[in-house]
């Protein structure tokens, strides 16, 4: 369909679209798949919460405390043996330049996972009963036995969706990874619960977790037989490996396990030292990273996008890309830290139950450390595109050290409060590293005006209204406050006069999504514009 006309300007200024080719086209792609990542994460974050409900309901808290420091085990081996590659695949896959090249990237990539995720699900098989009886807890022997399966079936899984990934697909890791996953999980914990003993119900419900994901691989080789030869027709390939993909994929495995380090290390450490408390931790953790949902979804289709910007050498299409996106992403992140900073113990009982409304600090601490680490952006997936891998190797090292550093030394003294500052420090460090060398070396950053004044503008009164409240507002009535945050903050973006080019070329990629005009929005723009030029 045509493109509609842009709003019109309210002074002279440089057409985005002339100097900055590709930013249309980004935006486009930008916010279609970030559309359906943030419904796809959203129906995640959804679905495990009611899995979360079930389990605590189900389980004894033993069993529950278990089944969590088992999640964060399988984390870290799951990121072991994906050996980096998925991540290089997503890069490597739109800056290739032709199909030949393409089609040895992808034969690569299976040939070094498939068996990598055969060998860490026999290393966890293995390691689980020693594991288990280090650890005082019988239970997690079983737990990690049933977890080393799912695994394997985790990380194939996983290339597939990144595979598509490398084409600005996002559909399978929204559809297969992030919605149909949990819920199959979820039938299968209801089935636990309605047909079992209470004494069985635990092995059922981990036999239910690896069939879920023993059907979403095979609804993603479904999807790649059938969607793959229309992307990447079958022809002649490149003989051999590709050492391209290898000599991209060793530092980001460096990456990606320190990456990992600095967001469950705490959790790690904590469970090592005072496991009766992961549970409660790990309550305010989920809440955290909330705030990291919309950023997540945009950093996943925003790595592609960048990498085909790059190899045009369309920088100036980047920067107006990446400082678009995340401006309006604020919008999924601001109205959380408000409710979660400024009232945490009625949001932590209308999320979990009063029995959980005690740990405020922690949340407290942790949504902090959340928010300095969204505001910036997805500043690591940006360098992932700009291939930038030995810086993002130093920040990941960096921030690592710092969580586990500050673990060690405040979660003895101070238990989940101190495992809250680590966490905090460490998410907020790593995607700020990568942001000031973003903007030191090719001018991408976020921090211009048409942001950082309708953020200010509106976090500091509605902060310090939140903080002068008498009474806490009942608890029916935080799902509203946080949609008119929401909106508070784009009548702010209006009032200030904050609309600037790159939202007139996001208005546009929306509207061609929609197949239709969005004139009230117009509208709106026009009556901003027309007050300005009145002054």
């Amino acid at each position: 369909m045509p493109l509609p006309p842009a709003l019109p300007s309210a002074g002279p200024r440089t057409n985005v679209a002339e100097s900055a080719p590709g930013a249309r086209e980004g935006l486009s792609s930008v916010t279609r798949g970030t559309l359906v990542m943030m419904v796809g994460t959203l129906g995640f974050v959804a679905e495990s919460f009611v899995s979360r409900v079930i389990l605590i309901r189900t389980l004894s808290l033993a069993q529950w405390g278990q089944f969590s420091l088992a999640l964060a085990l399988a984390g870290l081996l799951t990121t072991l043996g994906s050996l980096g590659v998925t991540q290089a695949v997503a890069r490597l896959l739109p800056f290739a330049t032709n199909d030949a090249e393409r089609r040895r990237v992808v034969r690569t990539a299976f040939l070094l996972l498939v068996p990598a995720a055969a060998a860490v699900s026999a290393l966890l098989a293995v390691l689980s009963v020693p594991i288990g009886s280090r650890s005082g807890a019988p239970g997690l022997a079983l737990t990690l036995e049933f977890f080393s399966v799912s695994v394997g079936l985790t990380i194939v899984g996983s290339l597939i969706a990144a595979i598509f990934q490398g084409y600005e697909d996002v559909l399978p890791n929204a559809l297969f990874l992030q919605v149909l996953n949990p819920i199959l999980f979820i039938v299968f914990l209801l089935v636990a619960e309605g047909i079992t003993p209470l004494r069985l119900a635990y092995p059922v419900a981990l036999t239910g977790y690896v069939l879920s994901s023993l059907l979403t691989l095979g609804g993603l080789l479904l999807y790649l037989r059938a969607r793959l030869p229309r992307l990447l027709p079958s022809g002649p390939s490149e003989p051999g490996i590709s050492p391209t993909l290898v000599r991209f994929a060793l530092p980001l495995l460096g990456f990606s396990l320190l990456g990992f380090l600095t967001g469950s290390g705490d959790t790690l450490v904590l469970g090592a030292l005072d496991r009766g408390a992961v549970g409660l931790y790990t309550a305010d953790l989920s809440l955290a990273r909330l705030l990291q949902v919309g950023v997540g979804s945009l950093a996943y289709i925003i790595l592609p996008v960048t990498a085909r910007l790059v190899r045009r050498g369309d920088t100036p299409s980047i920067r107006v890309t990446y400082a678009t996106a995340t401006k309006w992403i604020a919008l999924t992140s601001l109205p959380l830290f408000l409710l979660f900073f400024f009232l945490p113990s009625p949001s932590l009982a209308f999320v979990y139950g009063s029995p959980y409304a005690a740990s405020t600090v922690a949340l407290r601490l942790l949504v902090l450390g959340s928010l300095l680490g969204t505001l910036v952006g997805p500043a690591t997936a940006a360098q992932v595109s700009f291939g930038e891998t030995k810086l993002l190797l130093i920040n990941t090292l960096a921030s690592a050290c710092v969580d586990l550093g500050l673990s060690f030394l405040l979660v003895p003294l101070f238990g989940i409060t101190g495992a809250a500052v680590a966490w905090a420090v460490s998410n907020a460090l790593y995607p700020i590293l990568s942001m000031a060398e973003l903007a030191a070396l090719h001018g991408v950053h976020p921090f211009r005006r048409p942001y950082v004044v309708p953020l200010v503008a509106t976090a500091l009164p509605l902060g310090g209204a939140l903080l002068l409240l008498p009474v806490a507002p009942p608890l029916w009535a935080l799902p509203g406050l946080g949609v008119a945050f929401a909106a508070a903050f784009g009548a702010v973006v209006l009032a200030t006069g904050s609309v600037d080019a790159g939202d007139e070329l996001l208005l546009e990629a929306i509207e061609g999504i929609l197949g239709r005009r969005l004139n009230w929005v117009r509208r709106l723009g026009r009556l901003r514009i027309h007050r300005l030029r009145s002054r």
